[in-house]
C-alpha cells in the first residue's frame, strides 16, 4: 500500500522563509509578528510571462552615457543635513530618519521643510502623530511659516497620496511610517505587514516621480530601526538622529547611503527657539577657564570631522576600602584598564584613591585615542601638575605601556594645529613614562618642585 504524501507547508514568514502548516500569530524563527502569511499551493506548473518593451525614456543605456546631471543634488537649506546626505538630496531618493523618542526629529524635519521652502520648493509635511494646529503651534516658536509649507494631519495612506496629487510638491515629509495605514494591507498601523506595505507604496511613488521623500521611523529599545527589516533595504539612505536628553548637543550620522559617504556626521544644538547648526563644535567640548591638574584635551573623530574634546580627572584619598571609580562620557573599562597601566608602567599608585573621569560637555569619547589623554589628566591630578592649553595628546595605550597609534593620525594633527594647539603627544613618544615626562616638562606646577616626586 503507498504511503501517503503529507500537505506541504500552508504557512510561511515574509521575513525569513519559516514555514509552519498553521497560522501563527509570531514567526518560530525571527520572532517576528505579523508576518506569517498563507502562501498559495504549488502547482507544479509554469507559467509564462510576456516580455514587454520598455518605454523610450527608460531604455537601457551603456552606462558610460549617463551623467550625473541627470540626478542634480538640491540643497535642503541645512547645511549640517546637507553634509550627512553627501551633498544635497537627490531627486526621487527615499530617506529614512530614525531616532529615540523625543531626540527632535520631528523639530528638525520641520525646519528642513522650512528652509526648503524659503527656497522656492513646495513641501508636503504629512504628519500622522500630530494634528494640523499642533504643528502649527511647534513652527510659530522655531520661525518655521512660509506659504510653500503644506501641512496635512493623515494616517491613511490612500490620503496621503492624494494629497501628493493635489499639492504636488517637490519635497515630501512623513512622520511617521509606523502611524500611517494602508486598506490593502491587514492589521492595524505599525505592524510589520503594514509598516512594509506602506513604505513601498511611498518608495515607488518617490521613484515614479522623482519626488524626494523624507520617511521618520521609530526605534526599539536596542536603537535599531522598528519594524521589518526589509524597510531599511528599500529606502535609499538611512540615517540615525542621536543625543542625551540632558544636554542639547545633538548628532545625525548616515548609517546607509546610496549617493554618498557614510562617515559623515552633522552636529546640532537644540535651543529655546528650535534646533540650531554647529558647523564648528570644537568650543562646546572645551573648558573656558584656566589651566586646572586633571585636565588633558584630546582630539576624537566623529565621521570625517574631528574635534577637540577636554577629558578631565579627579582624584581624591578614599576612606573607604574599596575606592570608587566613577566615569562619565568615557568607556569605563578602558578607564580601569588606564589607570592599571599607569600603576604598573607609570610608576603613579591609585589603589588607595577615588579616581572621577569625565568629558567637558557630555560628548561620547569612546575611542581607544582617549587612553593617553586619561592617563596624563589622572597623572595631573596625582602629581598637581596642568597641561598647558596649547598640548593635546592622542594616543592608544598598550598594556605593555607602548603608546600605539590611532585612526586617522595625521587629521586630527592638522585639526589640532588648526585650533592652535602647538603640540600634539601622540605615538612619537614611544612609551607611556616618555609621554609624561614630555607633558611634564610643559606643564605649570600646584607645588614647589622638590615636592614633586619624579615619573
Amino acid at each position: 500500500m503507498a504511503t501517503r504524501r503529507p500537505a506541504p507547508p500552508a504557512f510561511a514568514c515574509t521575513e525569513c522563509g519559516w514555514t509552519t502548516s498553521k497560522w501563527v500569530g509570531r514567526c518560530g524563527e525571527c520572532q517576528q509578528w505579523g508576518t506569517v502569511q498563507e502562501q498559495a499551493a504549488k502547482t507544479g506548473i509554469l507559467r509564462q510571462m510576456t516580455p514587454l518593451a520598455p518605454p523610450a525614456d527608460r531604455a537601457a543605456r551603456p552606462i558610460t552615457q549617463i551623467t550625473t546631471a541627470e540626478a542634480p543634488r538640491r540643497s535642503s537649506g541645512v547645511t549640517e543635513f546637507d553634509r550627512v546626505l553627501g551633498g544635497g538630496i537627490v531627486p526621487g531618493a527615499a530617506i529614512l530618519l530614525s531616532g529615540e523618542p523625543g531626540v527632535g526629529k520631528s523639530t528638525l524635519l520641520l525646519e528642513v521643510a522650512a528652509r526648503a521652502a524659503r527656497g522656492g520648493r513646495r513641501v508636503l509635511y504629512a504628519s500622522a502623530e500630530e494634528s494640523q494646529a499642533q504643528v502649527r503651534l511647534r513652527a510659530e516658536r522655531t520661525n518655521a511659516l512660509h506659504d510653500e509649507l503644506y501641512l496635512a494631519s493623515e494616517t491613511d495612506l490612500a490620503t496621503i497620496l492624494g494629497h501628493i496629487d493635489e499639492v504636488k510638491p517637490q519635497l515630501v515629509i512623513v512622520d511617521s511610517v509606523q502611524t500611517v495605514a494602508s486598506s490593502l494591507s491587514d492589521g492595524a498601523a505599525g505592524q510589520p505587514s503594514q509598516v512594509r506595505e506602506v513604505a513601498a507604496t511611498l518608495i515607488r511613488v518617490a521613484k515614479e516621480r522623482e519626488l524626494p521623500m523624507i520617511i521618520v521611523g521609530h526605534v526599539t529599545k536596542d536603537g535599531q530601526v522598528a519594524g521589518p527589516r526589509i524597510l531599511e533595504h528599500l529606502v535609499d539612505v538611512v540615517c540615525h538622529f542621536e543625543g542625551d536628553r540632558q544636554t542639547a548637543l545633538r548628532f545625525i550620522r548616515t548609517l546607509k547611503n546610496r549617493f554618498g559617504p557614510t562617515d559623515e556626521v552633522g552636529c546640532f544644538e537644540m535651543t529655546g527657539d528650535g534646533i540650531a547648526e554647529v558647523p564648528d563644535p570644537s568650543g562646546l567640548f572645551l573648558g573656558h577657564g584656566s589651566t586646572e591638574p586633571g585636565t588633558c584635551v584630546a582630539i576624537a573623530m566623529e565621521g570625517r570631522r574631528a574635534l577637540p574634546v577636554e577629558v578631565q580627572a579627579l582624584t581624591v584619598e578614599s576612606p573607604a576600602p574599596n575606592p570608587r571609580r566613577v566615569v562619565s562620557g568615557l568607556d569605563s573599562a578602558r578607564v580601569a584598564m588606564v589607570l592599571a597601566i599607569l600603576e604598573k608602567r607609570g610608576r603613579i599608585a591609585t589603589g588607595k584613591l577615588d579616581v572621577y573621569v569625565s568629558t567637558v560637555g557630555g560628548v561620547r569619547f569612546t575611542e581607544p585615542a582617549a587612553d593617553l589623554a586619561i592617563a596624563i589628566a589622572v597623572a595631573g591630578s596625582i602629581r598637581q601638575f596642568s597641561v598647558p592649553r596649547t598640548v593635546a595628546a592622542v594616543g592608544e595605550l598598550s598594556l605593555a605601556g607602548e603608546v600605539r597609534a590611532v585612526t586617522q593620525a595625521k587629521q586630527r594633527r592638522s585639526e589640532a594645529a588648526r585650533l592652535g594647539y602647538e603640540q600634539v603627544v601622540d605615538e612619537r613618544s614611544k612609551t607611556l613614562d616618555a609621554a609624561l615626562k614630555d607633558v611634564r616638562a610643559r606643564s605649570t606646577s600646584r607645588r614647589r618642585e622638590d615636592d614633586i616626586p619624579p615619573f
